[in-house]
């Protein structure tokens, strides 16, 4: 896909992967809205962007509500056009340190959930009808090497990551020749907050810098000739 003019809305984007996900749409020519629960983290990941000349919007919405949702995507739709690409990144770890599953209040469970698979699910039957109508575009769900391996204490993310993983399946079966894409990718382990709150004695220099990552990632959307609902790890992705 050459994402030059495409229209992409990447979540999750005021800082790691998401805010280098951001910024490699935009280097490329796409016409990119960034969306965090933060929006001063948000508009302090999207302003030096935008001096630069680049098109990068910043919509401040929490996508593990509801309610946002359709006011998320119909704003992100009058700034930039129907969605051609979506970048489901946002993710919640739920409550650090991380607690056993004895230990883990259902109520952080559903929050869990509702970020890290609602949020995507809602997302994307909210764009998915228009890319049906013009025969074109591509969901990208960022998934975790916790949907596939059971790590204690990773208990609500790994359940929530591996659910996205089957729903990004069920997605590409129901739209299979509509020319509506979806794929899943494990970034690996990146020298992000998120990591360093659920493993906070890691050694940065043994992880992935999220810039590296996001390459990796562009590079497989920008070259990729693989079923839709595949699983991808982008460790094994050159950079562009």
């Amino acid at each position: 896909m050459d994402v030059k003019n495409q229209a992409v809305l990447v979540t999750g984007a005021s800082r790691g992967l998401g805010r280098a996900l951001m910024e490699g749409f935009a280097r490329r020519g796409a016409r990119v809205v960034g969306v965090a629960r933060d929006a001063k983290a948000l508009m302090a990941a999207v302003t030096p962007l935008r001096a630069q000349g680049l098109a990068v919007h910043a919509l401040a919405y929490d996508v593990g509500d509801k309610q946002s949702i359709y006011p998320l995507v119909g704003s992100a739709t009058a700034l930039v056009g129907p969605l051609d690409v979506l970048v489901n990144n946002a993710s919640s770890l739920g409550p650090t340190p991380l607690p056993l599953l004895l230990d883990t209040a259902c109520e952080d469970v559903s929050r869990v959930l509702e970020v890290n698979v609602l949020g995507p699910f809602r997302l994307t039957k909210a764009v998915a009808g228009s890319m049906v109508l013009r025969g074109r575009g591509l969901v990208v769900n960022i998934t975790s090497d916790a949907a596939v391996s059971a790590y204690p204490r990773w208990g609500a993310y790994g359940v929530s990551k591996a659910a996205l993983d089957h729903l990004t399946r069920i997605w590409a079966a129901e739209l299979e020749g509509s020319g509506v894409q979806l794929l899943s990718v494990d970034p690996g382990d990146m020298d992000t907050r998120m990591h360093s709150d659920a493993i906070p004695d890691a050694d940065p220099a043994t992880l992935a810098k999220p810039e590296d990552v996001a390459s990796r990632i562009l590079a497989l959307v920008e070259t990729r000739d693989a079923p839709a609902g595949q699983r991808f790890e982008a460790a094994k992705w050159e950079a562009a």
